[in-house]
């Protein structure tokens, strides 16, 4: 296997490091032409067009009459998955849903002694659309992904979520997906994916209602669909390849190490998975384990063309060096493989989200810890959080004064309006302050 091993101090090392700093890519204008052309042909011609889309790259047969899943789709949906796989759904969503009850936030109100109140109000948007990808024809549902997005949005009380998801070559959508769906609340939920799903949900069609967020992962097409509609809409964020950063000193367990980073290189070629260790033994024991586990991987080629194209190994000094060289990677994933993993914690500024101790597999993460598996990529990590039920919340200021409170604030409303060469701003107080009550 070819990964790269470089001590973080050497001139190799360097320029690595510096590549890793600045892998915020965008897609290359082929992409961002098709796409533009896509939406642009959603907002013109609405479901036609979502079901052209459909029939040429998913479903040959769809109709627009099949667009929306039937209610005798989903009960067909639910004879078809297992007791087991149902009771794995309802605990996972039960660990998710607990988490995210802690992120709602409550508005508030301060009163002063004039008389004066303000605060903050806040509230659930109208709407959100659930982007689900389809996961090699249906054949690998993505159902975390259904309940990662579906229950924040149900937590923060919106009142109409959507949820579009490409169908397989019959025209189905695989019957986990809809049992998912059901569990957080959705019962809309149309069959369509990539661009033109991410168009109609921000213009909307004549099935397909406009939505005020929409979030979820995707490919290319995706995520630059979503860039050209923010704005229009919110969206979570712009992800890239998944990725994850260990930081283990000689106190880790090379197996666990080398699994958690083919955790991250089977998502994708282009998956991230790095390791900061202090010790060269450990990176090349990390490398014969990767080579010994590889061959067990169902997906061993992705596998080994992520891990060989942007996999590494960086070597530095001291475990306080690897903590500081992670802030300024800011990556998805952070594991911390170190003795007194807590010890470091506090130091930690930049990571999506930060696994502790050698008995904390990112896969935990993705599925029924808890915390959100939606998280900032490419170095976002810097300036974003993970989704949460803030990202379907909006805040209002609330302001209200008295006479005798705008009586006291007159003078210096009046001043700045007067600096700023706002003449009406300052009368608006001065009649009031004028007038006779």
């Amino acid at each position: 296997m070819n990964i790269r091993i470089e001590e973080v101090a050497s001139q190799a090392g360097r320029e690595l490091v510096d590549r890793l700093l600045d892998r915020f890519t965008t897609p290359d204008s082929d992409c961002r032409r098709t796409v533009s052309e896509i939406i642009e042909r959603v907002r013109r011609d609405g479901d036609a067009a979502v079901v052209e889309y459909t029939r040429r790259f998913d479903a040959p047969q769809l109709e627009e009459a099949d667009l929306r899943v039937t209610g005798e789709e989903f009960l067909r949906a639910e004879s078809e998955v297992s007791a087991e796989f149902l009771d794995t759904l309802r605990f996972a969503a039960a660990r998710i849903r607990a988490f995210h009850e802690r992120e709602m936030e409550d508005s508030w109100f301060l009163t002063r002694e004039d008389g004066t109140i303000t605060g903050r109000m806040v509230r659930p948007v109208d709407s959100a659309g659930l982007y689900v990808p389809g996961g090699q024809g249906g054949s690998t549902p993505l159902v975390s992904s259904v309940l990662m997005n579906g229950i924040p949005a149900a937590i923060a009380g919106v009142p109409r979520r959507v949820m579009m998801t490409p169908p397989d070559r019959e025209g189905r959508i695989n019957p986990a997906l809809l049992m998912a769906a059901r569990e957080v609340g959705i019962d809309t939920v149309f069959k369509a994916g990539s661009a033109w799903a991410i168009a109609a949900l921000a213009w909307g069609t004549g099935q397909v209602p406009a939505v005020d967020v929409i979030v979820g992962p995707g490919n290319q097409y995706v995520a630059e669909a979503k860039r050209q509609v923010m704005g229009r809409v919110r969206i979570d964020m712009i992800a890239g390849p998944s990725e994850v950063l260990i930081l283990a000193d000689g106190s880790a367990s090379p197996a666990f190490i080398a699994a958690d980073m083919l955790a991250q290189a089977e998502h994708d070629p282009q998956a991230l998975a790095l390791v900061i260790t202090t010790s060269r033994d450990m990176a090349d024991r990390i490398v014969g384990h990767l080579e010994g586990q590889l061959r067990q991987l169902d997906r061993r080629d992705i596998a080994l063309a992520s891990l060989e194209r942007r996999g590494a190994i960086l070597l530095v000094a001291s475990v306080a060096e690897g903590v500081e060289l992670a802030n300024r990677i800011a990556i998805e994933h952070l594991e911390l493989q170190v003795a007194d993993p807590w010890q470091w914690l506090p130091a930690i500024r930049h990571a999506g989200a930060i696994f502790l101790g050698p008995h904390t597999p990112e896969a935990a993460g993705d599925y029924v810890a808890g915390p959100n598996h939606v998280l900032p990529t490419m170095g976002t990590a810097r300036i974003s959080s993970a989704l949460g039920v803030e990202t379907f919340l909006k805040k209002s200021s609330v302001i209200s004064y008295s006479r005798q409170a705008l009586l006291a604030d007159a003078d210096h409303i009046q001043r700045l309006a007067a600096l700023e060469g706002l003449t009406a701003h300052g009368r608006s107080v001065a009649v009031r302050i004028g007038a006779q009550r």
